[in-house]
């Protein structure tokens, strides 16, 4: 849905030999590549370890676009070694295969897809992906699902605190403050908050784990 802010800028992008894909059955001009083509003829069978394997887990992995809080949107490096870290992202924060993720964060953040799906992959619990944050439908999913861990931006637990009351959950994430964080616990009860904070072009994370 987004193709059509990209397609005036396909003369430019080509001459400087940046690709674009896009997910979707097309047609789309030349040089755009159809990914959706390519994963309906994608084989399901995992291809040899020597073909995906990477030749150093310090290369790079993918790209995440900040969102600009020091300056404009750029991208940041992050590696193999980074990627499979955040595997273990979830048990960091004292989840298990036996909780139940719940996660409205985009999926182009670094704490959304790495942190969030990754993080899930680690530890082997399910996940319910919500497309985008409500907080009047915040509590109401989290019951019908049967949600035990959050994770969340800091100011999503402010919208939060003026819903209706509910118990019993843990919460992982960045950017609350002490008073948040306290008003929280009062209002829902035995909320476990883990705080940490990174950076998808820094290398260095930090864990507050005695609360």
């Amino acid at each position: 849905e987004l193709f059509g802010s990209v397609e005036p800028l396909l003369p430019s992008l080509r001459e400087d030999g940046v690709a674009v894909w896009v997910l979707g059955a097309g047609p789309y001009p030349e040089g755009v590549v159809a990914l959706q083509e390519l994963l309906d003829a994608a084989s399901e069978e995992l291809q040899p370890e020597d073909v995906w394997e990477p030749e150093d887990m310090n290369d790079t992995c993918l790209y995440i676009f900040t969102s600009g809080t020091t300056g404009l949107p750029k991208a940041a490096r992050v590696s193999h070694l980074k990627a499979v870290m955040c595997l273990s992202f979830y048990e960091l924060v004292g989840a298990s295969s036996k909780d139940v993720v719940y996660l409205a964060l985009p999926l182009y953040h670094m704490a959304g897809s790495l942190l969030g799906i990754v993080g899930c992959l680690g530890i082997g619990a399910p996940c319910v992906l919500k497309e985008k944050f409500s907080a009047s439908q915040f509590w109401e999913d989290c019951r019908a699902e049967g949600v035990t861990v959050f994770q969340y931006i800091g100011e999503l637990c402010r919208y939060l605190v003026n819903q209706p009351q509910v118990r019993g959950a843990d919460m992982g994430g960045p950017g609350g403050v002490p008073e948040l964080g306290r008003g929280f616990q009062r209002r829902f009860g035995p909320v476990r908050i883990v705080e940490t904070y990174g950076m998808s072009e820094g290398n260095v994370s930090l864990f507050n784990y005695t609360g």
